[in-house]
């Protein structure tokens, strides 16, 4: 690639955002064009590096998606629902490919990112990491291999400023199995267990959230029959993993066709 995209990122001083910014710019596969952060937030007008306690990096950060996304081949959105929602229209408008690693999605707000991907690209990831999505993989792969003497249960461990829970990727391990079994996760996810629930239902798929500390990401699927117990697990000790992911996911969404697409057909998976 001899053209370098340019990236905006949105959410600039979160968590991630910070860690989306360092890997545009350490990279050298890209340039970052625009910083993005809500109306109101302390680093509107301010130089980006600055804002993040280093050197001036000649970017300022902006409150206005639609400037910004005009001069950007692609956007890089770690953010909330319905931000992610009016970014997709902005992002479709600049025919920019939109990065969404924006987790609690209702299904009104899913149904609502469709006209945006008749027009741009879309790649949405509850998770952007290479070894989660192979554990996705894997996860289908052993639930359609095993019946319903197994019992599946998801468990999953993040820090404690995560708002959503299961987490996005609980959510895509959870389908993964129900599509393995040929169910709907709808019709057998089983959350939020407490008091006096009855015997556990043949066939259910459950979800356990743990918070606490900075635990960046943690996810087992358990198959639990009588006598024996198969275990996947992937654990994440740095979210830079899921920085480069979603920098891989812009470079090769360019050029590709408008559409709905994820990480399995970045990875090809």
């Amino acid at each position: 690639m001899t053209h370098k995209p340019g990236i905006v990122v949105t959410g600039a001083s979160g968590r991630m955002g910070q860690m989306l910014i360092r890997t545009v710019i350490d990279s050298g596969q890209a340039h970052l064009v625009a910083a993005l952060e809500r109306p109101g937030h302390g680093w509107i007008g301010r130089d980006l590096g600055e804002a993040m306690g280093g050197a001036p990096l000649g970017v300022t950060v902006t409150d206005d998606p639609l400037e910004a996304f005009a001069r950007a081949q692609a956007i890089i959105d770690f953010t909330v629902p319905a931000a992610s929602v009016e970014f997709a229209q902005l992002a479709a408008q600049a025919r920019a490919v939109h990065v969404i690693g924006t987790t609690g999605f209702t299904q009104d707000q899913l149904d609502q990112l469709k006209p945006a991907a008749r027009h741009a690209t879309i790649i949405r990831a509850g998770n952007m990491s290479l070894g989660v999505n192979l554990l996705v993989q894997l996860t289908r792969r052993v639930a359609a291999a095993l019946d319903e003497d197994f019992d599946i249960e998801i468990v999953e461990a993040h820090h404690n400023q995560k708002v959503d829970a299961p987490s996005g990727t609980a959510l895509m391990l959870g389908q993964a199995a129900a599509e393995g079994r040929g169910v709907n996760l709808s019709d057998v996810s089983d959350r939020g267990r407490d008091g006096i629930t009855g015997p556990r239902q043949r066939g259910h798929i459950g979800f356990s959230a743990i918070r606490g500390g900075d635990i960046v990401g943690e996810h087992d699927v358990m198959f639990a029959a009588a006598g024996e117990r198969i275990i996947l697990r992937h654990v994440a000790t740095d979210r830079a993993i899921f920085a480069r992911g979603a920098l891989k996911a812009a470079l090769w969404g360019q050029g590709k066709p408008p559409g709905e697409y994820d990480m399995a057909d970045v990875l090809g998976l």
